[in-house]
């Protein structure tokens, strides 16, 4: 499958609305169709805080709190309890998402993990994906941060797939006044390294881009085109996020605009573009309300959808109805299919441990997308 990516100059150009923006989107179609057919995809999961303490201080995010403030560790029971729910509502997925490594700023993250045999918080991840492995069906995914190869090897055998979002490739988002300023986890090139330790490791690996953070349109087409050097190179990216701003209330980016929704469609479109055919791509159809404008710009996935646990790291903008998105999805001539954590071209001993091979394989169909006994609402 070959096809030519945008010159930046162009992509920048296009991001900004101009020139032949319609034939933009009419070529992202095309690409999606060609390349992912008129399947949309979505993953059942269920999402597991970890902990929302963290060593950085995104000026957007509403996640991370300090401890006595919200911040805070699950216990194993409360681990197995959410893995639980979700398993008794048919889901597949436990997504695990963390702040990174609170032990290093926060004396009562190290506490918690001391009492639980731990000196890391990664070190906690892997005990706890170990344990909704062994007591539920789920299949964990986890979101833990910067990770080095040997983090993502311990990880491996309980987690058959992992993630980190790249956000942007750019450093000047780390200057002073900027969201990622006194953030050490969100230097790029340690991102872009984990990311490339995931390939080594041989682990389907979801990534992505933050839109409207404060970057320009040449910074987001150059993390796109980061992106799609590290998939071609290392094989392993299987799916990319599009995943727009949102002004959030207790953050300090709480009066900033957000991007319209006409922007993040043609952000979309020129992800679509840059990354090719093959590439699976993702918009959250929480973040927008009338989120069907992304089928028309290239998407071919929704992401994870919860019947249990709210979107932690968007609280305030809950998970569509599966019935509503199955509903909105087909009006515009497309198919919706649930699918594992692992997309069905990663389901190979290649990329899956083998002692999660079976259970991978028990829980997929012949097209390799998940079994689903039946379909009801999400929330």
């Amino acid at each position: 499958m070959t096809f030519s990516p945008p010159e930046p100059e162009l992509a920048a150009r296009l991001l900004r609305g101009r020139g032949d923006v319609a034939g933009l989107f009419g070529e992202a179609r095309r690409l999606r169709d060609e390349g992912r057919g008129r399947t949309i995809t979505y993953s059942r999961k269920v999402f597991v805080p970890l902990t929302t303490m963290c060593r950085d201080t995104c000026t957007y995010c509403t996640f991370a709190k300090p401890p006595g403030a919200g911040g805070q560790y699950l216990t194993p029971d409360d681990v197995l309890a959410v893995a639980v729910a979700g398993e008794r509502r048919h889901c597949t997925e436990a997504l695990f998402t963390l702040g990174d490594r609170p032990e290093d700023r926060w004396l009562q993250a190290a506490a918690f993990l001391a009492s639980q045999g731990c000196t890391t918080t990664l070190e906690y991840l892997v005990s706890m994906t170990e344990r909704v492995r062994a007591e539920t069906a789920l299949l964990p995914h986890v979101n833990p941060g910067i990770m080095g190869l040997s983090d993502i090897r311990a990880l491996r055998p309980s987690s058959p797939s992992m993630g980190l979002m790249l956000e942007n490739v750019s450093p000047r988002l780390m200057d002073r006044g900027m969201p990622h300023h006194g953030c050490p986890d969100k230097e790029p090139a340690l991102r872009m390294a984990t990311i490339a330790a995931a390939a080594e490791a041989r682990v389907p690996f979801t990534t992505g881009v933050l839109v409207g953070i404060g970057e320009t349109p040449e910074e987001l087409v150059e993390s796109l085109f980061a992106l799609a050097d590290a998939a071609a190179e290392g094989g392993h990216v299987q799916e990319v996020i599009v995943q727009n701003f949102r002004a959030k209330a207790d953050t300090r980016k709480r009066r900033d605009p957000e991007p319209t929704v006409d922007y993040t469609a043609r952000v979309v479109a020129v992800a679509r573009w840059i990354l090719g055919p093959a590439m699976n791509l993702q918009v959250p159809p929480n973040l927008t309300e009338r989120f069907e404008v992304f089928l028309d710009a290239g998407v071919n996935d929704w992401g994870g959808v919860s019947p249990v646990t709210i979107d932690w790291v968007n609280p305030e903008a809950p998970w569509p109805h599966l019935e509503e998105l199955r509903g909105r999805t087909e009006a515009g001539g497309f198919t919706l299919r649930a699918r594992l954590p692992v997309y069905p071209e990663y389901l190979s001993e290649e990329w899956i441990d083998g002692g999660l091979w079976p259970s991978l394989t028990a829980a997929a169909d012949d097209d390799g997308y998940a079994r689903t006994p039946h379909m009801e609402g999400a929330v």
